[in-house]
């Protein structure tokens, strides 16, 4: 066995994911991958730490001995598994070059304000649908001119539906000048000398502004809730409700709007260096679940809509939203839980 080969056939022996391997080794999966594949080799002290978490010598590391490779292959190690993990790591991966990468955290953090904006306006389309039609209900006047219920509820909705169109074309706008990137998402790749090493500065520089924006974002989120708690405890007329929830939708697009604008860029790192939601199993979860997502919410759109026109109740039907967001997450949850199972066995 090659050396590749022996990492790739100790570290199966333990059970390790690569990842797994890269954390007691303080260094990055990329690194593993790289060693696996043969398209580099680890550092001596590297080496010698390898050695001593698998309990080996160096020599047996570093000598190629065909006797003792077909001997642990026969004895110990299941022919068939090693040679579907073999021919995985060694197949040939798309290398990503320093100014492709360079390209891609550009119009990343480029586009993250206009994706951020487009998230921030689906949020926003119900609030004057809700202030209209707490004028219309409750006879208050908008600028000395009353407005009857159906004039509340057809501005209301094509507010929301404009709102809703100007979102839904910025996203395929700006989603398809990040479409020839998309198998950074979905693929394994390797980085070409260098890359590595940018990408990780770039991401240690960013992460304090991360980490605070994406704490703003969340206390944003938990205050909009407070001017309802009032409300409710000073009893205060339906009316002022309305206003506290146009409030709490403000102040939650604001807080999403720092969460996507931020989350895009770190996403953007962490895709190139094939970490956290971005590794080779959840990749390979992620394109068994992409069926999921698009039905799922086609399906919440469309009962959003069947509910909101049978029963004229435009006001209330948008905590279908919330609550088919939370759902979502659980079942996203659960159908993870179950893929990360089943690959494992």
């Amino acid at each position: 066995m090659t050396l590749g080969e022996k990492i790739v056939y100790l570290r199966k022996q333990q059970g390790w994911s690569q990842e797994d391997l890269a954390e007691q080794l303080g260094i990055s999966r990329q690194s593993i991958s790289k060693w696996e594949s043969e398209t580099s080799v680890p550092e001596l002290d590297k080496l010698v730490r390898i050695s001593e978490i698998f309990h080996v010598s160096t020599d047996y590391l570093l000598k190629e001995d065909k006797e003792d490779s077909e001997k642990i292959q026969q004895v110990v190690l299941n022919p068939l598994e090693y040679q579907k993990e073999t021919s995985k790591t060694n197949k040939k991966l798309k290398s990503v070059s320093l100014e492709e990468a360079t390209e891609f955290m550009e119009i990343t953090k480029r586009l993250s304000v206009k994706m951020a904006f487009a998230v921030m306006l689906c949020i926003l389309s119900p609030v004057c649908l809700l202030l209209l039609g707490g004028y219309s209900e409750y006879g208050n006047a908008i600028f000395g001119f009353q407005i009857t219920e159906a004039m509340a509820a057809g501005m209301g909705i094509v507010i929301l539906l404009l709102f809703v169109a100007v979102a839904v074309a910025m996203f395929i706008f700006y989603g398809m000048q990040l479409s020839k990137f998309e198998y950074l998402e979905k693929e394994s790749f390797i980085l070409q000398q260098g890359v590595e090493e940018l990408v990780e500065k770039n991401r240690k520089e960013f992460e304090t502004t991360f980490r605070s924006r994406t704490c703003a974002g969340v206390v944003l989120c938990i205050l909009g809730v407070i001017p309802l708690m009032i409300a409710v405890a000073l009893e205060k007329e339906d009316m002022f409700f309305i206003y506290c929830l146009d409030l709490l939708l403000i102040l939650i697009a604001i807080g999403v709007f720092l969460f996507v604008k931020t989350g895009s860029v770190q996403g953007s790192y962490e895709k190139l260096l094939q970490i956290g939601d971005y590794t080779e199993e959840k990749k390979e979860i992620g394109k068994r679940l992409s069926f999921f997502s698009g039905a799922y919410w086609c399906f919440i759109t469309a009962f959003y809509l069947l509910i909101s026109f049978y029963f004229q109740n435009w006001g209330r039907s948008w905590i279908v939203w919330p609550v088919a967001g939370v759902l979502f997450a659980a079942i996203w949850n659960i159908l993870n839980g179950i893929m990360k199972r089943q690959s494992k066995e």
